[in-house]
């Protein structure tokens, strides 16, 4: 799931003139009739929270470059479809802003635009400077992977259908239930589990698998929101962990997409413990393989759970950051809430909505870390210390 990589500063980014266009006729004021049009491969994402301010991302999938823009900027490239003149849009960007742009403007913002890329028409983007990288660790396992993602979704896309889904869903939180009706048996499986390196070791290679699968639903349900899956790999970390990158994760049609593009990977963990948690509740097993499915279940429900915790990098954080609208949403909090901390005058600069989500997630994060410290040690005691 990509983030932006780079921000523009104040002025507006730009693009060259058009193909038949000589570079100086902007500055002649002869390009009012030229139609600016962007690539098709540019990205404009909605706009979004950073810091004091709002911001909208975009990105160039010719070179993979992202960054950032702010409204006014964004309204202007927002308009360039090959089908409005400069004049047009200039005027559109008066009525809306109530200040006209001149040549200067103008000149400014083909220039920037140029060096990007952006705009059909124009020279390609200058070539990103190679920067000697340390070795990343990972191993791609498959040549192409939004084919291999595509393949997945048309295999078992299905499941996403509501008539599936909900079914599906009920019987995880059925299984939860249980979980927690159950707990003193599930506490002693898993402190058994632990105790058993055959037991310990092979729930370790099923969470193993549940996280590929984590990884790969990710990609499934992006591509159901046409989403582009970049990469399916493997990440050492220090165990090789598999990975699925969404190239345009910021980019997909709808919020509620990127969210649900985001809660998938803990979901499929939890499908990937139901028929686990028939056998431990109907099959007749021997003591010790109940005692490892019941570990497993706890480890299992854990690790999903985990993952939707409200705290970066993890998909949690992801969720409420598309739930609140902003982006860098931790570092935001963390330097809006010094600042009023320290009762700066700075702090007063800040939007009204921006205050109310980082002071919301500044201390909704804290309560997490500290119930999570609650919680890891009163799960210590109930299973070494009986």
């Amino acid at each position: 799931m990509t983030a932006p990589a780079e921000r523009t500063g104040g002025a507006a980014p730009g693009a060259a003139p058009g193909p038949h266009r000589r570079p100086g006729a902007a500055r002649q004021g002869a390009t009012a009739e030229y139609r600016p049009q962007l690539r098709p491969g540019v990205l404009l994402g909605d706009a979004v929270l950073r810091g004091d301010r709002f911001v909208h991302l975009v990105k160039n999938t010719g070179d993979g470059r992202s960054f950032e823009l702010g409204p006014r900027e964004h309204h202007l490239l927002s308009r360039m479809d090959g089908t409005r003149t400069l004049a047009e849009l200039g005027r559109g960007y008066a009525e809306t802003f109530g200040r006209r742009l001149g040549d200067g403007n103008w000149t400014q913002l083909l220039t920037l635009l140029g060096s990007r890329g952006l705009l059909v028409g124009g020279p390609a983007a200058d070539p990103p400077e190679e920067e000697a990288k340390p070795s990343t660790g990972t191993l791609r396992m498959v040549a192409d992977a939004d084919a291999t993602a595509r393949r997945l979704h048309r295999a078992v896309g299905f499941l996403l259908h509501p008539l599936c889904l909900l079914p599906l869903l009920a019987a995880v939180l059925a299984m939860e239930t249980m979980l927690v009706l159950r707990a003193d048996e599930v506490l002693e499986g898993t402190a058994a589990t632990f105790a058993n390196p055959v037991l310990i070791t092979g729930a370790a290679l099923l969470m193993w698998l549940s996280t590929a699968l984590h990884e790969l639903a990710h990609g499934v349900v992006a591509v159901r929101f046409g989403g582009t899956v970049g990469e399916i790999g493997l990440r050492w970390k220090p165990v090789p962990i598999m990975y699925c990158s969404v190239e345009n994760y910021l980019f997909l049609p709808r919020r509620r997409d990127r969210i649900f593009t985001a809660v998938a990977g803990a979901v499929a963990n939890l499908l990937f413990l139901l028929p686990f948690c028939a056998l431990w509740l109907f099959v007749p097993v021997d003591d010790a393989t109940h005692d490892g499915l019941a570990g497993l279940l706890l480890i299992g429900t854990v690790q999903a759970l985990a993952m939707l915790l409200p705290l970066p990098p993890l998909d949690g954080y992801k969720v409420v950051s598309q739930a609140a609208g902003a982006t860098a949403l931790a570092a935001s909090s963390r330097d809006y809430l010094r600042l009023a901390l320290r009762r700066d005058p700075a702090a007063k600069r800040y939007p009204r909505r921006a205050r109310a989500v980082y002071t919301a997630y500044g201390l909704g994060s804290t309560a997490v870390v500290a119930g999570l410290a609650v919680l890891a040690a009163l799960l210590v005691a109930s299973l070494f210390h009986p």
